[in-house]
C-alpha cells in the first residue's frame, strides 16, 4: 500500500512528462541565447572559447530551441545578487530584447536569487547549466529507472529555488499532520510538497533498483567479465559499442545522444566472451544532483572488471575532458585496482602525420590504443588488448578423446582452446591451452556424454 504523497508523485511525474519542464516543446520553437561567464577569480575556469562551444552544443541538444548564438562575458568577480554588473546586465538585456530572445542560458551555476533577479531585469526565462542538463536528461530518459532518476534530480534542484509552483501537488489531508497550521509559510508548504514527491519517487526507484540487482545477480552466474565503456559525452562510446556488438544504440553527433545503459554479450576474436556495457556520457560540471541520481545506473561501472575510457583524441580539450571523467570515476568510488584502457577514438578525423604520432605515443604506453569506431581501424587490436587484460591464467594439457567423443571435441573447438589435434590408435590426442575454469566445465560436459 502506497505511503503519503505517492499518488501526488505519480500526478507530478505525468504532469512533468507532458509539459517537459521550463522549455516549450510544442511546434513553436523557443529563441535561445547562450552566455558563458568567465570569472577571472575562478582558478578552475576552463578555456572560454571551447567552453562556450560546448555550451552551445548542449543547447542544440535540447529539442524545441532555436539557438541564435552565444557570447563570452568576462567578469573580474561575481556580483552576489545578479552575477553580472549593472552595465553588463543592461548591455545583455538590450541584445536579448533586440533579437527577441525568450530563453537565456547561463553556462554556469546561478543561485535562486540571481536567477530570479535576472529574469526580472531581462523579462526572459533563465536556465543555468544544471537546469539545461536536467532538461536534456528529462527529454532523453527512456527506461522507467532513467525517468525516475531524472525526476528525483529535478526535484532536488528545484527544492533549492522554490517558487509558488508546487502546492497544487499537496492534497488536503486534515487532521493527520500533513497540512501545517495557519502560521506556516508558503515556502515551507512548497518544500514539504517537494519532499513528499521525493520520498514517493525514492520508493518507486527502490523497486526498480531491486529488480536491477536481481538481474545483476543472475548475470553473476554467467562467468563472463564485464567491460564498461565510459567517457566524455560525444566521445563516440555508442558508435564504438554498435561497431563491436552490432547493436543499434542511438549514436549521433550530439551531446547526451543516449542516457540509458545498454549491455550486450560479445565474443572477441580470441574466443573470450564478455559483457559490454555502454553508459551515459560525462561532462564538465556535471550536476551533483545527477551524479547522485544516476549512481544506480552507473553501478555497472562499479561492477566492471575492465573500463574502456573512450576519448575524442582530436578534441582540443581532450586532456581536460579526461580529467573530468577521471574525477567523476573517483567520486563514484570506482575501485582503483580495476584496469583502465584508454581508447583514443576518432583517429579518422586526424591527418596522417597526427595519426602516426598518436600510434607512436600509444606504443610507448601501457593500456592505450588508437582506433576509429567509424571506420573500424584498430578495433581488432583493441579486442586483443581486452583479452590480454581479462584472459585468465592458462595451462597446456594433452587430452585423449575416444572416437565416439565427438561432442567433447566440438565443445573444445567452440572454446577456441585447441592448439593441435592428431590421430591416435584409441582416438584423438588433443593439445589444449585453457584455464582452470574451462577445464572444469569440460569435464562436466564430458561426463554428460
Amino acid at each position: 500500500m502506497g505511503g503519503p504523497g505517492e499518488d501526488d508523485a505519480q500526478d507530478f511525474v505525468e504532469e512533468r512528462r507532458a509539459s517537459r519542464g521550463m522549455v516549450d516543446r510544442r511546434e513553436k520553437r523557443t529563441r535561445a541565447y547562450v552566455i558563458h561567464p568567465e570569472i577571472r577569480s575562478d582558478a578552475d575556469r576552463r578555456a572560454p572559447e571551447p567552453a562556450l562551444e560546448e555550451a552551445v552544443a548542449l543547447a542544440h541538444a535540447l529539442p524545441g530551441l532555436d539557438v541564435t548564438g552565444g557570447d563570452i562575458v568576462r567578469l573580474p568577480r561575481i556580483h552576489p545578487g545578479t552575477l553580472f554588473g549593472k552595465g553588463k546586465i543592461a548591455e545583455l538585456g538590450a541584445h536579448l530584447l533586440a533579437h527577441d530572445i525568450e530563453l537565456a542560458l547561463i553556462d554556469g551555476h546561478l543561485g535562486p536569487v540571481q536567477q530570479r533577479n535576472l529574469e526580472k531585469e531581462w523579462g526572459v526565462k533563465i536556465l543555468d547549466r544544471t537546469g539545461l542538463i536536467l532538461e536534456i536528461f528529462s527529454d532523453r530518459a527512456r527506461t522507467r529507472e532513467g525517468v525516475l532518476q531524472v525526476e528525483m534530480a529535478a526535484l532536488s534542484y528545484q527544492r533549492t529555488r522554490l517558487v509558488r509552483a508546487w502546492t497544487h501537488l499537496e492534497r488536503q489531508r486534515g487532521g493527520m499532520g500533513f497540512v501545517g497550521g495557519p502560521g506556516e509559510t508558503q515556502r515551507e508548504a512548497d518544500r514539504r510538497a517537494i519532499d513528499m514527491q521525493l520520498l514517493a519517487l525514492k520508493r518507486q526507484l527502490a523497486k526498480v533498483v531491486k529488480t536491477r540487482a536481481l538481474h545483476r545477480a543472475a548475470r553473476a552466474k554467467v562467468p563472463y567479465p564485464i567491460v564498461a565503456l565510459v567517457g566524455y559525452t560525444n566521445a563516440g562510446k555508442s558508435t564504438l559499442f554498435n561497431r563491436l556488438t552490432g547493436a543499434e544504440v542511438l549514436a549521433k553527433d550530439m551531446l547526451f545522444a543516449t542516457l540509458d545503459p545498454t549491455m550486450r554479450e560479445l565474443e572477441l576474436d580470441g574466443g573470450l566472451r564478455i559483457i559490454l556495457s555502454d553508459t551515459v556520457g560525462f561532462i564538465s560540471a556535471l550536476p551533483t544532483e545527477l551524479v547522485a541520481a544516476f549512481r544506480a545506473t552507473l553501478e555497472e561501472v562499479l561492477e566492471a572488471d575492465l573500463i574502456l575510457h573512450v576519448r575524442d583524441i582530436g578534441h582540443p580539450e581532450t586532456a581536460a575532458q579526461m580529467d573530468e571523467v577521471t574525477g567523476i570515476l573517483t567520486s563514484l568510488e570506482v575501485d582503483a585496482d580495476v584496469p583502465v584502457i584508454e581508447v583514443w577514438n576518432k583517429a579518422d578525423l586526424l591527418d596522417a602525420d597526427a595519426r602516426a604520432a598518436l600510434h607512436a605515443e600509444a606504443a610507448r604506453r601501457d593500456g592505450a590504443i588508437v582506433v576509429s569506431a567509424v571506420t573500424g581501424d584498430g578495433l581488432a587490436d583493441l579486442g586483443a588488448l581486452i583479452e590480454r587484460h581479462l584472459a585468465p591464467a592458462t595451462r597446456d594439457d594433452t587430452l585423449l578423446l575416444g572416437w565416439a567423443e565427438g561432442r567433447a571435441l566440438a565443445w573444445l573447438e567452440a572454446q577456441h582452446v585447441v592448439q593441435e589435434r592428431r590421430e591416435h590408435a584409441d582416438g584423438y590426442l588433443v593439445d589444449v591451452r585453457w584455464s582452470d575454469e574451462q577445464a572444469g566445465r569440460f569435464h562436466v560436459e564430458r561426463a554428460r556424454d
